[in-house]
């Protein structure tokens, strides 16, 4: 009973993270009417319904929410002992999910994942790839194990700083102040702004905030390279971290800002004295990877 109620409960959780039955059913080889029958299940056993099945796509009800941290805490734990018992017979195996943004994603995750991946074979890695924010709230809700964080973070995480990455200001080639080596913040304030959208606008709204400037923004995009395109065509400024800037086009030009101005890279995780132990694992070849 327990078994199958554990079966159910990964069903359930699947279906809530991929927002679709079909995509949960072929991720878990699994038909689509089983998978609705695990669902309907769970709910005529809990008297109660979890999901609503509409024209737009699934969503999970306010008792689903309630019960989804529960489920997602008992899968985790389950994990861990699976993890555990495989160690004490000699093994490696398990799951490590992975809160992560773009940047970590492109330069520092393959690398750390090939040669992961060549000494552990049986263990899993899975990516979850969004922003601050949505890091933030997978890390709590337990959807990923730990996760890649501009710091401070929650003070309800438990955060380690990795590295610091500094932010600059692009600009294009063309513009007056492009053969100046560094840029204040008196001509920060006067130019339009690109900036990130909420979520992944941290690090710049905290220089803002700390040198007192309302900038005259122009645009807010979610995509990195969108915001170098308009800087590119002359559409305003944009500050962003060093890390994404790595080929940025040669009609663009990144200069160095006044002061000392950059953003602390880090992972949080809800506690890492409770980190399976693939997890531990892949943590100490991330800090040893960085240390290098």
């Amino acid at each position: 009973m327990v078994t199958l109620s554990l079966v159910k409960y990964e069903i359930f959780s699947t279906v809530v993270e991929l927002g679709s039955i079909t995509r949960a059913g072929e991720v878990l080889g699994l038909s689509q009417s089983a998978v609705s029958h695990a669902i309907t299940s769970l709910e005529s056993e809990w008297n109660f319904t979890i999901l609503n099945r509409g024209r737009s796509g699934i969503q999970l009800t306010s008792n689903g929410e309630r019960v989804l941290k529960y489920i997602r805490e008992i899968l985790k734990w389950n994990e861990e002992m699976a993890q555990e018992i495989a160690n004490i017979n000699g093994l490696e195996i398990g799951t490590v999910r992975i809160g992560t943004f773009s940047s970590v994603s492109i330069h520092w995750l393959p690398e750390i994942m090939k040669v992961f991946n060549e000494n552990h074979p049986l263990i899993e890695i899975k990516l979850l790839e969004g922003d601050y924010d949505d890091i933030e709230r997978w890390i709590t809700t337990g959807l990923v194990d730990f996760g890649f964080v501009s710091l401070p973070t929650s003070k309800h995480l438990e955060a380690i700083p990795l590295k610091k990455d500094r932010m600059l200001c692009i600009l294009s080639a063309e513009h007056p102040l492009a053969e100046q080596d560094e840029i204040s913040f008196e001509n920060i304030k006067e130019e339009p702004l690109i900036k990130p959208k909420k979520g992944s606008d941290n690090d710049l709204n905290r220089i803002l905030k700390e040198h007192k400037i309302t900038p005259n923004i122009k645009f807010e995009l979610t995509d990195d390279q969108a915001m170098i395109s308009m800087v590119e065509n002359g559409m305003g400024i944009s500050i962003l971290p060093e890390m994404v800037l790595h080929r940025i086009p040669t009609k663009v030009r990144a200069l160095k800002i006044e002061g000392e101005n950059y953003r602390t890279i880090g992972i949080a995780a809800t506690s890492y004295k409770t980190l399976a132990p693939a997890t531990k694992k892949f943590i100490h070849y991330l800090k040893t990877w960085l240390g290098e």
